[in-house]
């Protein structure tokens, strides 16, 4: 630290002493020679000018300074005959004035001071002025800026440095340079030898049980961090409050003086748990006499979920309105659309279970069950007539009452109808009626029947086309397999093509088109499985069949009108009428014995031709009188018998 010279106190220029001029001069020159520049000297203020102060240092001549290096925030800070120090900077200017200056020599003195703090260990207070790159500049003594490193702010690095800007703080010197002016402070390690000290009384007194105060010094998502005073301790979020806590920020801010409790101490780890709600009474401890079961209760909703709504009945008591407690009638998969954070509502309890801290509530209940009300009107076999309220692809609910709606299966729909959807079949906001087919009480479930409103035509089905009828039918779909044809309104059939033709198909539009109309014999019926089989080849068959037939009945005809050459002919003659009049299966005997008549006929006749023509003259003169004597009636019935 520079010596500060004193000016001469018994030769005071302005003092009325006696002493003599010579003497006076004499030591004024000595301790001229003892005024060195830049060194700091001790002078008495003798005036005050607008610009300038005139101080006298004891030299030949007074120096000035300046007036602004004494104005401070209330002003000029100097008086006449006001002792103070400067810096000796020159000893005479052009106009013969000694150059002093008293910040300079503030300025010196601070660092010498500062010097001194950084040796000896000592504590200087200092303002921040303004953020710099890596920290702050702090204004210490005199004005002179120091380095606040961003690491030595405080106990744990922070990014928000402007929090700091204006506040007066304690420092410590960690690093000097005077003569390259420069200056590190640390407040951490001021922070940290408070927090060592308030630590060990800390734990002095800390015990599970123990109520003691706080700060809050940081929050999280999951709970807030006191300071208990030099060690830090978590109260969880869950154990802040009885009733629910979103986040910690809705009960605390940063700095808040809290009273909490000792929860749980490791004093091995030094880990602190804390708890507030533990301060009070547990509301669930009397919640089954506030809210027993079937009481009505009123209550703030205080969230909501996809399951259900959660009702704040007490501070601290939550009651859960699950979805299906809603609404008797809809199914509600989103209850954000019917309820808001913070809306009073009204429900009634359904159970309780205090060990399990949970009551179930509901809205529904307020209301009567639609459901008692359609049990007591509607019974299976009724018929209703409902509004269509939506359709599905398995089906179209309807409207039965208000809150209670059946379900139409598509296979309810028709009996002949093949529907690929309800859609095609009947549309939403349509007025339909229907039959009540079934009703679960339990599940609450009606189902419906529309096509049981008529018969099922295929009870009849078997007995309108049985196998080996004859129909004219239109087609109404021909595919790769076979032809759909149209037996009447809502019946079909189908006609395979392996029963097409005789021949192979490969296609069977090549044999129908769509739209033709074409003659085919049933040839099965599965009422059960509700088809119909058809065939064209079989009716091919029978036509020819029938051809043939009507071809020996014309044959027969003629055979009748010619005369009789042998007795083979006269006996197909007489029997011709009596032939078309037997049965089919006689007539299928008769003429097989008619062949087997012919065949001798004509063997007979190859014989015949070999005899005599004597022989066959008196043959045939027999012949004669045999007609003769016996009618050709009653010979007939003899031969046909032989």
């Amino acid at each position: 630290m520079p010596e500060v010279k004193q000016g001469p106190a018994s030769p005071d220029p302005f003092s009325d002493d006696d002493a003599t001029f010579a003497s006076l001069f004499e030591e004024k020159s000595k301790e001229e020679d003892r005024l060195r520049e830049g060194e700091i000297v001790t002078g008495r203020v003798v005036r005050l000018l607008k610009d300038m102060v005139i101080v006298d240092v004891g030299y030949k001549s007074e120096g000035q300074i300046p007036i602004d290096e004494f104005r401070g925030p209330g002003g000029i800070s100097v008086n006449v005959g006001d002792r103070i120090d400067v810096l000796f900077e020159r000893s005479e200017d052009e106009d013969g004035l000694v150059m002093l200056s008293k910040r300079e020599a503030d300025r010196m003195r601070v660092w010498d001071e500062i010097s001194d703090a950084c040796e000896k260990d000592e504590i200087i207070e200092g303002t921040v002025a303004q953020k710099v790159k890596g920290g702050l500049a702090v204004a210490i003594r005199g004005g002179v800026k120091a380095f606040l490193p961003g690491s030595q702010v405080d106990l744990k690095p922070t990014r928000d440095l402007d929090q700091y800007l204006g506040k007066t703080y304690k420092f410590r010197v960690i690093k000097f340079n005077k003569k390259r002016g420069n200056i590190v402070l640390s407040r951490r390690v001021i922070l940290e030898k408070e927090r060592e000290e308030l630590k060990s009384k800390t734990l002095e007194q800390l015990r599970e049980g123990t109520v003691v105060e706080g700060i809050v010094k940081n929050i999280t998502d999951y709970g807030a961090f006191v300071d208990l005073g030099g060690i830090d301790g978590l109260l969880h979020i869950t154990d802040m409050s009885y009733g629910r806590v979103n986040h910690p920020s809705q009960l605390f801010n940063i700095g808040d003086r809290v009273k909490v409790v000792v929860l749980k101490y490791n004093d091995r780890t030094e880990r602190v748990s804390l708890g507030m709600k533990q301060l009070n009474e547990d509301p669930w401890i009397t919640a089954h006499e506030q809210f027993p079961k079937n009481k009505k209760v009123g209550g703030k909703v205080v969230m909501i979920s996809d399951f259900g709504v959660f009702v704040e009945l007490a501070e601290g008591i939550e009651g859960l309105i699950h979805v299906s407690e809603i609404s008797w009638t809809k199914k509600v998969k989103n209850p954000a659309k019917l309820f808001a954070i913070g809306q009073e509502v009204e429900c009634l309890v359904l159970d309780i279970d205090t060990e399990a801290r949970r009551i179930s509530l509901g809205i529904k209940q307020l209301e009567p069950d639609p459901w008692s009300l359609f049990s007591a009107d509607f019974r299976p076999g009724d018929k209703i007539k409902g509004k269509v309220r939506s359709i599905t692809d398995y089906g179209v609910f309807v409207e039965i009452t208000e809150g209670v709606d059946g379900l139409v299966h598509k296979s309810d729909l028709s009996w002949t109808q093949k529907i690929n959807h309800p859609s095609e079949f009947v549309k939403k906001g349509a007025i339909v009626e229907a039959v009540i087919l079934n009703v679960n009480y339990n599940e609450k479930k009606v189902s419906l029947g529309i096509k049981q409103l008529s018969d099922d035509p295929w009870e009849r089905i078997p007995r309108d086309y049985p196998p080996g009828r004859v129909l004219e039918v239109k087609v109404s779909k021909v595919t790769d397999f076979g032809a759909f044809v149209e037996i009447e309104e809502g019946i079909e059939g189908l006609i395979h093509v392996s029963e097409m033709s005789d021949q192979h198909v490969k296609d069977p539009r090549d044999i129908v088109k769509d739209g033709d109309v074409v003659k085919a014999e049933v040839i099965t019926v599965d009422p059960s499985d509700r088809k119909i089989g058809l065939s064209m080849k079989t009716l091919t068959g029978k036509e020819q069949e029938k051809d043939l037939q009507e071809f020996r009945r014309v044959q027969a005809e003629k055979l009748s009108q010619r005369p009789a050459s042998t007795i083979g002919e006269l006996i197909k003659q007489k029997m011709g009428a009596a032939v078309k009049e037997l049965p089919e299966r006689e007539r299928e005997a008769k003429t097989t014995a008619e062949r087997e008549i012919e065949e001798k006929e004509r063997r007979s006749s190859s014989n015949d031709g070999q005899n005599l023509d004597g022989n066959e003259t008196d043959r045939e003169s027999d012949e004669d009188e045999d007609d003769t004597d016996r009618p050709a009636e009653d010979a007939a019935p003899d031969k046909a018998g032989e």
